[in-house]
């Protein structure tokens, strides 16, 4: 099948077909295959096979050297059918690939970009070292070294927990350049393994690890490894830069895919509920219970509104996209939370490891790995505080509809602009959704407050003092732009609520529910969603249910 023709939507759905039934015990590509390879510590063979002939490297291309990456929020959508079922085969198969190109269509040479998409296209893999166990998220403290040497570098250090280094065939590799503090001593370098004498590189042992149990995490020793200099991505001691701004990408994507992941917990607790009787009902009609799937429901919308809005920055309004840090850090901690309150309903079953329900105790052991990832949710806040004062002094963005709107549904871009991709945001691009103007009368006291807090929001931050200004400040910053990205959210849910013309999005329902939960969160309100919300939301998700389609914003079959 000719998939570079096919819209994201219908190549997603058409990934979900061949996926099968995940609740079918006889699907070799079902919740107990996946399962079974998980306990195994291996990825799922079947699984693998299938996203090669679906030749999933592709979506990480760009279309210009002849894939089918054209825009994020495509790609967010086709992979979350893969991380819908297995997180171990979304991040082991590929995704990993992704978070590796990124840097070279972000500022590689037209040599390097061509090198890796063909590598891509013809099914490899690519992996990417940012880190070291040593020093976490702080990788401007990296020792991994490449030394100036004649013709090129010599590479010097051990890189660790590289998912796919084993059987990548291509490495892109944060390494120190400089002996100075800062940035501007690191570089990025495009090497693999045919690049290298095979003597200088030694392959560590796998990482054991208690969730992606199938993913192969291992590391990569280097002993004055020459590599020529045509291997540097960009300029000399501009990694970080080459390294923030590919982030605001992978930060926008990734979460947007965890949504399947918990579409699928919603939806494991939600058959438990439907199925168990207790206290002579079923634990659906339990309000405690009721209650919790309700608020997963709206929860898991708004997170798929910010996802949405992030992408659609990337794509429309890439000057502001640094400020879509915000979620990373939102929505892996709301999918978390979520996934908690869900267990408590499932009860000790999410402890099993065999039968239906054991997807979910994987899920939530693997949920995490999203989280952290390249970069966890207080390096993230880290990468915002320094633009809260310039955000809350720049003129308001005029609110752009498109960031709510699915890329499909819309003219389609020429391409993901990696070249317009900043540093700092010269604006807030999403908050402009965040009024009471044009409302639904019974969600306007809400946008009210919200849109009050905003403003409280961005006073404090006009007087944050400079020390208060850097990745080294106060908690008080930390909690500050913790309420900012909670607020990005409230703004999103609002703006998709606003921009849908009609069906479920465009009912006061569920934006009323995910706004009530923000205002919770932040102080200004309290107590369960109102039934007002909370029964037509009920409805809709039974709906969903029976009908065999997603809970997220897409509405889709399964």
């Amino acid at each position: 099948m000719p998939y570079k023709t096919l819209t994201a939507a219908d190549r997603a759905a058409e990934l979900a077909r061949s996926f099968g039934d995940f609740w079918d015990p006889a699907n070799p590509l079902g919740s107990s295959a996946l399962l079974t390879a998980d306990e195994q510590g291996v990825l799922s063979a079947d699984g693998e096979a299938l996203l090669d002939r679906f030749g999933l490297a592709a979506e990480y291309v760009p279309a210009e050297l002849g894939g089918r990456l054209t825009h994020l929020d495509g790609l967010v959508r086709v992979m979350r059918e893969v991380f819908r079922r297995d997180v171990g085969l979304g991040l082991g198969h590929g995704i990993t690939s992704f978070m590796a190109a990124v840097n070279v269509w972000t500022a590689g040479s037209a040599a390097q970009q061509r090198h890796l998409a063909d590598l891509l296209l013809d099914g490899g893999r690519a992996s990417v070292a940012y880190h070291e166990l040593a020093h976490g998220n702080d990788f401007l403290r990296n020792e991994f070294a490449a030394r100036p040497a004649a013709g090129g570098y010599l590479l010097e250090g051990v890189k660790q927990v590289i998912n796919n280094a084993d059987r990548a065939g291509a490495w892109v590799l944060f390494a120190r350049t400089g002996d100075g503090p800062g940035s501007r001593s690191h570089s990025v370098l495009l090497a693999g393994p045919d690049d290298v004498p095979a003597d200088r590189v030694q392959r560590l042992a796998r990482y054991r690890t208690a969730g992606v149990r199938g993913c192969r995490l291992t590391g990569l020793a280097f002993h004055g490894c020459p590599l020529p200099a045509s291997a540097l991505v960009g300029a000399e001691g501009r990694g970080g830069e080459v390294a923030l701004r590919s982030f605001q990408v992978t930060r926008s994507a990734l979460p947007g895919m965890a949504i399947g992941t918990v579409d699928t917990c919603l939806r494991s607790v939600l058959r438990f509920a439907l199925d168990r009787r207790l206290y002579r009902r079923r634990v659906f009609e339990l309000p405690h219970a009721a209650g919790v799937l309700t608020a997963a429901f709206a929860d898991l919308l708004l997170c798929d509104s910010l996802s949405l809005a992030a992408a659609r920055t990337v794509q429309l309004r890439p000057e502001q996209a640094s400020v879509t840090a915000a979620v990373k850090y939102l929505v892996p901690r709301l999918l978390s939370r979520t996934v908690r309150d869900l267990s408590v309903v499932l009860g000790a079953r999410f402890y099993l490891r065999e039968g239906e329900h054991a997807v979910f105790g994987k899920h939530l052991r693997d949920l995490p790995v999203l989280s952290l990832g390249h970069a966890g949710p207080t390096a993230c806040l880290a990468t915002l505080i320094p633009q809260l004062r310039r955000l809350a002094t720049a003129p308001q963005l005029e609110p752009l509809d498109a960031l709510f709107t699915p890329a499909d549904a819309t003219a389609p871009p020429p391409g993901i602009p990696f070249d317009r991709l900043t540093l700092s945001a010269t604006g807030d691009p999403l908050t402009a959704a965040l009024t009471p103007e044009g409302a639904p009368a019974s969600v306007r006291p809400l946008l009210t407050d919200l849109a009050a807090d905003l403003s409280a929001v961005r006073d404090r931050a006009r007087t944050l003092p400079p020390a208060d200004r850097t990745p080294l400040a106060s908690p008080e910053a930390f909690a500050l732009a913790a309420r900012y990205a909670e607020l990005l959210g409230a703004a999103a849910a609002t703006g998709v609520a606003r921009s849908a013309q009609a069906g479920f999005l465009s009912e006061p329902s569920w934006l009323g529910a995910a706004l009530h939960r923000t205002a919770c969160r932040l102080s200004l309100r309290a107590g369960p969603v109102p039934d007002r919300w909370a029964r037509p939301l009920r409805h809709e998700l039974l709906s969903r249910h029976e009908e065999l389609r997603t809970f997220d914003l897409y509405d889709s079959a399964l």
